[in-house]
């Protein structure tokens, strides 16, 4: 029997042959095909989860053009041997300071920019530590197909605050870390930004 993990994967597939067909196809029977495609995976997703067909239909239906990842880019910011989390309104559990990455911004305007927002810190962005595909790493099962990108920035200036999508702010120590966002990112990846404070000539880690 498949895994959710494995049909989730199937479904996503082929809403991106779908989605990638409907772009590019001239043939009208071949686009009638694809839309028949796209509400397959649309109807397995609802059958499957407890995501309604119209919130699913929204995912989908708004996705356009050649199908690719999200990029979902997370801040890494270190003081005084602790690592800076925010506490998410929307779970009430905690996260590296992040989310997608915005049309316009370069990857270091966008982690600077949640950083500030989330958190109330200004930073600059220093290195990147690690590009991760989000289907290997055990976070819950979503409908997209997710590169994470983390980035490590220093503190310029700032005092910590919530801000619209976060409750609080606080630095802790890797032995003394809060129950995690798993959306967002799991205990091994904040473990794993830990090593590159004990080790700033780390590689950086892909994949």
């Amino acid at each position: 029997m498949s895994s959710p993990i494995e049909w989730l994967e199937w479904v996503k597939r082929i809403q991106a042959i779908a989605q990638t067909g409907l772009t590019y196809s001239k043939d009208v029977y071949d686009l009638e095909r694809y839309e028949q495609l796209r509400a397959l995976s649309i109807e397995i997703l609802e059958n499957y989860t407890d995501v309604g067909m119209d919130k699913i239909k929204l995912h989908f239906g708004s996705e356009t053009g050649y199908a690719t990842p999200k990029v979902d880019i997370r801040g890494v910011v270190f003081q005084e041997g602790k690592i800076l989390l925010v506490r998410e309104k929307a779970d009430n559990a905690w996260a590296l300071p992040g989310g997608w990455a915005d049309i316009g911004y370069s990857p270091s305007e966008v982690v600077v920019k949640e950083i500030e927002e989330e958190s109330g810190l200004i930073t600059t962005s220093k290195r990147i530590l690690a590009v991760l595909d989000k289907k290997f790493h055990h976070h819950p099962p979503e409908q997209y197909h997710v590169y994470k990108i983390f980035i490590q920035c220093d503190i310029v200036s700032g005092d910590p605050k919530g801000g619209l999508e976060t409750l609080e702010v606080g630095f802790f120590d890797r032995r003394e870390i809060p129950a995690l966002s798993l959306e967002r990112n799991t205990p091994t990846q904040i473990q794993t930004m830990f090593q590159f404070l004990d080790d700033p000539q780390k590689a950086v880690i892909i994949d």
